[in-house]
């Protein structure tokens, strides 16, 4: 059985594979996202962009392995709703969010040892309930969301934000669609679960 790869530090990602019960290892991919975001494309391009890019960086270190990347993107009327990186940002995206849709794109690139890319896309549309400034600065002084796109935690307090979700897969929400993954993955030969 091929070796299996997640291109990603990610504490979200790497949580949902160990959740299928398959072995792998965790490999940061070096990639300069600033790089790509300062390009004027749309937003699931971007997230399908990097997702190949951080797959394909972790390829050269590792050429005979299978490699998962992925990447996720928030969406607010077409423009992107990246990581808030403090408290100030958070509350202003939360307050410029309350009451509206907004889409999370999450992209996934499987790289197997022959270079061919598999493309998996999740678009999950979220509406946010209207909420009171107090609410929303509560919520971020508790959750702490300054390194998720879009200022939330769904898995845990950030459910209270919304009032409906439309997903094919729920998964996706935390960073990857595992009921697709799961599908390419047996395609490539990975048992799961493998142990």
């Amino acid at each position: 059985m091929p070796e299996l790869i997640l291109a990603s530090t990610s504490p979200y990602r790497r949580q949902l594979l160990k959740g299928l019960g398959i072995e792998f290892q965790c490999v940061a991919p070096d990639v300069d996202e600033a790089a790509y975001q300062a390009e004027e494309i749309a937003p699931q391009q971007l997230a399908e962009t990097l997702a190949f890019a951080k797959a394909d960086a972790v390829a050269k270190q590792y050429p005979e392995a299978i490699i998962i990347g992925g990447d996720q993107l928030v969406s607010l009327d077409g423009e992107i709703l990246g990581k808030p990186g403090n408290r100030e940002n958070a509350i202003a995206q939360l307050t410029r969010m309350q009451g509206r849709t907004h889409e999370l794109i999450t992209e996934v690139c499987l790289l197997n040892p022959s270079g061919k890319p598999h493309r998996i896309a999740d678009i999950t549309c979220l509406s946010m309930r209207e909420m009171l400034a107090e609410e929303i600065s509560r919520y971020v002084d508790y959750e702490q969301p300054f390194d998720c796109a879009g200022s939330y935690k769904i898995e845990s307090a950030g459910i209270s934000l919304f009032e409906k979700i439309e997903t094919e897969d729920f998964t996706a929400i935390t960073g990857l669609p595992l009921m697709k993954l799961s599908k390419e993955l047996i395609s490539l030969g990975i048992n799961i679960p493998n142990h």
